[in-house]
C-alpha cells in the first residue's frame, strides 16, 4: 500500500497550513508530516503532541532519551534518524545518542534510569514495578514525570505506528543517520 507524500499542492485544504507550520519549524516539510496530510487530524495532534512534550519539564537530554527509547523499541527506522538529526541540532551529546541506538547503557544513571522506567512503560503498556518506580523517584523524579513520559509514548506511538504503514521514506537531512535494528 503506498502512501502519498503531499506538498501544499496534494494536500487537503485543513492540512495546508499545518503544512506551512512544519516548514517553519524545520525548514521543509519532513516526509512523515507530508504521509500524516493525509488527514488533517492527525497532523494536527501528532504537532500538538510533539509541542506539549517540549513545554514538558525534561531538558533536551532527557527527551531525546524518551524519544529515541521509544524509537528503537518499535524499530522506527524513519524516527530514530530523525530524532539522531534533532538531538544533533538540539547539542545533545553524542554518546546520548550512541548509546540509545545501540541499546548501550546512558552515560549517566539518572539517564539511565529515565530510559529503562520508558523501556518498562512502553514494554508493560503503562504498567510499571514498584522497584522501578522507587528508583525513578530515587533519581530524582516526580509523579509529573511519568505523566510526561506517556505523553512522548502517545506522540511516538503515532508517528511510529504511521512510518512502520507507510514506510517512511527518511528525509535528506537525516540520510546520514541512518539506522537498522
Amino acid at each position: 500500500m503506498k502512501f502519498t507524500l503531499h506538498d501544499q499542492a496534494s494536500a487537503p485544504e485543513g492540512s495546508k497550513p499545518l503544512l506551512e507550520k512544519s516548514v517553519k519549524a524545520f525548514g521543509i516539510i519532513p516526509n512523515l508530516h507530508a504521509i500524516m496530510a493525509e488527514s488533517p487530524p492527525v497532523l494536527e495532534a501528532y504537532q500538538t503532541l510533539h509541542g506539549l512534550f517540549q513545554q514538558s519539564d525534561f531538558d533536551a537530554n532527557e527527551l531525546t532519551v524518551i524519544w529515541q527509547t521509544i524509537n528503537v523499541e518499535h524499530v522506527c527506522h524513519y524516527c530514530v534518524a530523525a530524532h539522531s538529526g534533532i538531538a544533533k541540532s538540539m547539542t545533545v551529546d553524542s554518546a546520548i545518542t550512541d548509546a540509545l541506538r545501540n541499546r548501550q547503557t546512558m552515560p549517566s544513571s539518572k539517564l539511565e534510569v529515565l530510559h529503562e522506567t520508558t523501556l518498562e512503560l512502553v514494554r508493560e503498556r503503562g504498567h510499571l514495578s514498584e522497584q522501578a518506580l522507587a528508583k525513578f523517584f530515587q533519581a530524582g523524579y516526580q509523579h509529573r514525570h511519568l505523566l510526561e513520559i506517556v505523553l512522548g509514548i502517545s506522540q511516538k506511538v503515532l508517528s511510529n505506528y504511521i512510518n512502520h504503514l507507510a514506510d517512511t521514506p527518511i528525509d535528506k537531512p537525516f540520510e546520514k543517520f541512518v539506522w537498522n535494528r
